[in-house]
């Protein structure tokens, strides 16, 4: 099944992450960080089937040695709270082999990064297929944000633009310090140069398809701009799909489940809907007649055909006959339940259908989108909860003076760094300081959760409707042809191929 992925991140200390743990993870290496002193350890990990070093033609050889780049990159950033690199991560093709794959990820490579003069760590995993599963194939890149100059050295990220006076003289603020705007050098991380990347990928990889002579294709665009608004999935990361894959059942994997199964219902009944659409109104084309055309007759006529049909085979006769009385007597009820008795009103019940269909989906994916946002705030303030007492120690009278104080931050670096960064993310959520409404977030995850599931219930029972309402459309469709032959043309009456 072809699968689009692109997700680009960026490595930053100040989310207690570093360029050269990430550089070992993904090249499945042992790596010793000079800036902090840690050794990342992933010569046991498996799936790395491809790690190499690309560089520009302006960049010195030493950098083909991981290790010496990284740790470059490491040294030459001086900030505490530092962005270190690009990581981009890239679904492979099951369709393909894992040499054209490797290939198409390097060409994709040289082509938009390596020319624009990126230094390129690429790696392409294929992890062991999960028991039942599929395989995952991947390739991540890691790049340094700080550029190169010309010759080789490391350049600056961004440089001044200073506001000026109608005189082309610098302004200062009340403060007294000249006013200006920090421009980045290069155009790696803006959204039209990441929209172009991505784009320019499945453009790759569906010209690959087409090559192959495969019908599957592609598309980077999201749902809403593709028009089918379905509900996005959360990003679960790697030590929750390495739970999921022992068999523990996480809250990000039972979310995500359940989204994917909401979304199948969703295109579904969508693909549905709209057949049965573009069917009325051939229908109403092709018939023109002043009249209205009630459906239960026509129901009775398609009553009356397999009738006639069963009737030419003598064994299972009888229950033939008694499936179909069955069948049209189904239809008939629901159809009188709802006040459905022509064909204009088939129409309308068949709008006010997907009316609900859309009401629901749009309150079930506003329901995810909080329970993320809560899912999100209980991890932080249990993050927060256990980091707080390292941060607490370093207050102690025995840290008052600097030089202690120092050792103990340096000590506990990476606790303190993950503690400032989940405190700022729950300062920028309006939480500032504790005591933190975690009880209150449980309370809402659980009734929103309840509520959710009893949507999705309705649901299914709208995706039920669906199944039938294309089932009468079938029969009623099958008894105007026999009043209509010239109805549909043979290739429009094959019925569309809807899974529900």
């Amino acid at each position: 099944m072809a699968l689009y992925h692109f997700h680009v991140t960026q490595i930053k200390r100040s989310e207690g992450r570093t360029a050269v743990a990430s550089a070992a993870y993904r090249a499945g290496e042992k790596l010793h960080n000079l800036w902090d002193g840690e050794t990342h350890d992933y010569t046991k990990k498996g799936g790395v089937i491809l790690a190499e070093i690309i560089l520009p033609e302006h960049a010195p050889q030493r950098f083909s040695d991981r290790y010496t780049l990284w740790n470059e990159v490491e040294q030459v950033e001086k900030r505490f709270d530092a962005q270190l690199a690009y990581s981009f991560d890239m679904a492979l093709q099951n369709e393909f082999s894992l040499e054209e794959n490797m290939e198409l990820a390097r060409e994709f490579v040289r082509k938009y990064f390596v020319s624009d003069g990126m230094i390129c760590d690429l790696a392409v995993h294929q992890p062991d297929r999960e028991e039942g599963g599929i395989q995952n194939p991947h390739f991540h890149v890691l790049v340094p944000i700080r550029p190169l100059n010309a010759d080789g050295t490391w350049g600056a990220k961004q440089h001044r633009v200073y506001h000026l006076d109608e005189d082309s003289n610098r302004i200062k603020d009340e403060n007294g310090k000249w006013v200006y705007d920090a421009v980045p050098t290069t155009n790696w991380g803006r959204p039209e140069t990441l929209n172009l990347w991505r784009e320019a990928w499945a453009d790759m990889v569906n010209a690959k398809f087409v090559e192959k002579g495969l019908d599957c294709r592609i598309d980077h665009r999201s749902y809403v701009d593709q028009g089918l608004d379905l509900i996005p999935t959360v990003h679960e990361g790697p030590h929750i799909r390495k739970m999921e894959k022992k068999g523990i059942r996480t809250e990000k994997g039972e979310l995500n489940r359940w989204i994917k199964a909401t979304n199948r219902m969703i295109r579904s009944m969508r693909s549905t809907i709209a057949a049965l659409k573009e069917w009325i109104q051939e229908a109403k084309e092709i018939l023109k007649e002043p009249q209205e055309v009630y459906l239960a007759q026509l129901l009775s006529d398609a009553h009356t055909l397999r009738n006639q049909a069963a009737m030419t085979y003598a064994r299972g006769k009888t229950k033939a006959k008694k499936n179909n009385l069955k069948r049209f007597m189904d239809e008939c009820n629901y159809l009188k339940q709802r006040g459905v008795l022509t064909l204009s009103d088939f129409e309308k019940y068949l709008s006010s259908v997907g009316e609900k269909v859309e009401a629901s989906k749009s309150s079930m994916n506003q329901k995810q989108t909080r329970l993320k946002e809560l899912q999100q705030l209980m991890e932080d303030a249990k993050t927060y909860a256990e980091l707080k007492p390292v941060f607490d120690e370093m207050k102690k009278e025995k840290y008052r003076f600097a030089k202690a104080k120092e050792k103990y931050k340096a000590e506990h670096e990476g606790e303190l760094r993950r503690f400032y960064m989940v405190k700022r993310k729950l300062k920028e959520k309006g939480f500032e300081k504790e005591p933190f409404p975690l009880k209150a977030w449980q309370r809402e995850f659980s009734e929103l959760s309840a509520q959710r599931e009893v949507e999705y219930q309705e649901y299914k029972l709208l995706q039920k409707d669906m199944t039938l309402l294309y089932q009468i459309k079938g029969d009623v469709d099958k008894a105007m042809r026999k009043t209509h032959p010239e109805m549909l043309h043979p290739d429009k009456t094959k019925e569309t191929k809807t899974t529900l």
